[in-house]
């Protein structure tokens, strides 16, 4: 029998204050779902283990969210700091157990799908490449793989900049998937919920 294949932990930053639409973008539904347990499912279903969720703006209506899915919910207490700190929190969970990589997403981009996820952690299977990194037309976004030698430089990064240096420094050697632009849609303001409303009726 063929060894199983090396665990590769998914980890969700859905920490955020969501200061710019006024109330807490994860809570609000899309086709039936909360923005924040979609995510959280579709890492689960691209089989990413453990499924790492780093909270903080209302931690505790986020976690009833999450109610009955396999996931460990993180508290960052700092994260009015910024997604670097929440970052933080995730991969030191991560690097506390064997998986040999991690996929990072945001919890507020809910066209991302559990295949994609899939891809990027096939595309790891596939490649010595440290890092695969999403690209939706020209613009570089997550989710993004990183290897466990990164885990380090991604504890080292600031507040504010989140993974981005990494994967500055490591360009030369990451793979990179393509998505369509149009799969690049994260929640900020209410236009944007009303976009994502009319997407997800239509399916």
């Amino acid at each position: 029998m063929p060894a199983p294949d090396p665990a590769v932990a998914g980890v969700v930053l859905a920490a955020g204050s969501s200061s710019r639409l006024g109330r807490n973008k994860l809570l609000l539904d899309l086709g039936g779902e909360s923005v924040v347990r979609r995510a959280v499912r579709a890492t689960l279903e691209a089989g990413l283990d453990p499924a790492i969720v780093v909270v903080g703006h209302e931690a505790e209506h986020v976690r009833k969210e999450l109610a009955g899915l396999s996931c460990d919910v993180v508290f960052n207490p700092e994260h009015a700091r910024g997604a670097g700190s929440s970052l933080r929190c995730g991969v030191t969970r991560a690097s506390a157990t064997p998986a040999v990589g991690l996929v990072l997403l945001l919890a507020d981009m809910p066209l991302v799908t559990s295949a994609m996820l899939k891809t990027l952690v096939d595309w790891r299977r596939e490649t010595p490449a440290p890092l695969v990194v999403s690209r939706y037309g020209d613009v570089l976004a997550p989710p993004h793989f990183f290897s466990r030698p990164l885990f380090a430089e991604l504890l080292a990064t600031d507040d504010e900049r989140c993974a981005k240096p990494v994967i500055r420094r490591h360009s030369a050697q990451a793979r990179i998937v393509d998505w369509p632009a149009s799969a690049l849609k994260d929640l900020d303001v209410a236009a944007d919920y009303d976009e994502l409303r009319s997407r997800f009726a239509e399916t």
